[in-house]
């Protein structure tokens, strides 16, 4: 090993000391950020895939914050200024939808309001939603939080995906995503384990957890997004308010799975432990590791 290999070593092994000092934190910021999600129950401005508006409205109720499914370019502004945060999700978007996701987002920029993007089914296949979601990026979402086949492709690493599944892992792409820190504080990837890259701390956060039945539910990643935006709405800092979300259905799943192993009791069992999670099972269970961002 050279000098200068053996000096990044160093400067790499001191930043991740540093890190593993910010897990106590970390950790209380996200039951603060629990604790204030069941107390203010933040109302979130949702758009969202057509197949997922009632399980996304579910979870957001079963977790402690308030739904509003509103997607039509006539109420888009006058709701996204009232609305604790917004989530916009590209799932399945019509002409009118794609007309009021432009004017929630430009709301919420000028008005300063946490919203989530969402961009499913990004890549060359799409290109029409895929000009869309280019169109966003420009209103600077708070996060935008995908499947490792849809963060890979924004961040410019054209990934074949299959539909709006993801065919590779999430751990293969964080370090690819981060040109997307010019357009939002945290990147969220989801995945066997999920991954939230953070400007604020230039750092990565892996979370463990959850359940493989978890993507054989229609709509669990729609609702993890929309569930995003409902903590960074009541959190500490953006990194905090993603941290909660994912900490929050990865103790749901693994906690589900224990009781329920086929995928119908499954679901049901996973909102209920979406409604049942609480400060104990955040201590017990948060499963979560601080690593820095490779430069």
């Amino acid at each position: 090993m050279n000098r200068s290999e053996q000096l990044n070593s160093t400067i790499l092994a001191t930043a991740h000391s540093s890190l593993l000092n910010l897990t106590a934190p970390l950790l209380q910021q996200v039951i603060d950020a629990w604790t204030e999600l069941k107390t203010q129950q933040p109302l979130v401005h949702i758009m969202t895939n057509g197949v997922a508006n009632n399980y996304v409205a579910n979870v957001l109720l079963a977790a402690g914050a308030s739904p509003a499914m509103i997607d039509n370019p006539f109420e888009a502004e006058s709701f996204a200024s009232i609305a604790s945060a917004i989530n916009l999700n590209l799932g399945t978007p019509t002409s009118e939808q794609m007309q009021a996701m432009q004017i929630a987002a430009q709301t919420a920029q000028s008005l300063g309001k946490i919203w989530v993007l969402d961009p499913v089914g990004y890549g060359p296949v799409l290109k029409w939603r895929s000009d869309m979601i280019d169109n966003l990026l420009q209103y600077q979402p708070s996060v935008i939080r995908g499947n490792a086949s849809e963060i890979g492709a924004l961040a410019g690493n054209h990934i074949q995906s299959k539909g709006v599944d993801s065919t590779i892992s999430s751990e293969s792409i964080y370090l690819q995503a981060q040109p997307l820190f010019e357009h939002a504080e945290c990147i969220a990837i989801s995945g066997e384990a999920d991954f939230i890259l953070s400007k604020e701390l230039n750092a990565v956060i892996q979370i463990n957890g959850g359940s493989y039945l978890q993507p054989k539910i229609t709509a669990s990643g729609c609702a993890l997004g929309a569930l995003t935006a409902a903590y960074c709405a009541v959190s500490s800092t953006i990194t905090a308010g993603a941290m909660a979300a994912h900490i929050h259905f990865a103790i749901a799943g693994k906690k589900a799975y224990e009781r329920a192993n086929t995928v119908g009791s499954f679901n049901m069992a996973f909102l209920d432990e979406i409604y049942a999670l609480n400060e104990e099972d955040l201590v017990q269970y948060s499963d979560f590791s601080i690593l820095p961002l490779e430069s």
